[in-house]
């Protein structure tokens, strides 16, 4: 499983790791990923998902049918 927010689409970023002299070599950040199950109300059911801490915030925020619907839109998830 790649390691993609289902839901705000975060992923792996390149930059530097930079020494005390300068001295620069490539690195990777990660977000910070978590695979939860939601409780889906409308349609009764669990559903998995693979969410970032800030993906868990906007779930919370806008309620989980809608966070899954936007997601779909913008193409970060084909089906939930």
């Amino acid at each position: 499983m790649a390691r993609v927010c289902q839901i705000t689409g975060k992923k792996v970023i390149t930059g530097n790791n930079v020494s005390h002299s300068k001295r620069r070599t490539r690195r990777k950040f990660h977000p910070n990923l978590f695979d939860k199950k939601f409780f889906l109300v409308e349609e009764d059911r669990w559903v998995k998902l693979r969410v970032s801490a800030s993906g868990i915030r906007l779930i919370n925020k806008k309620g989980l049918k809608t966070a899954l619907e936007e997601a779909k839109v913008k193409g970060f998830l084909k089906t939930y």
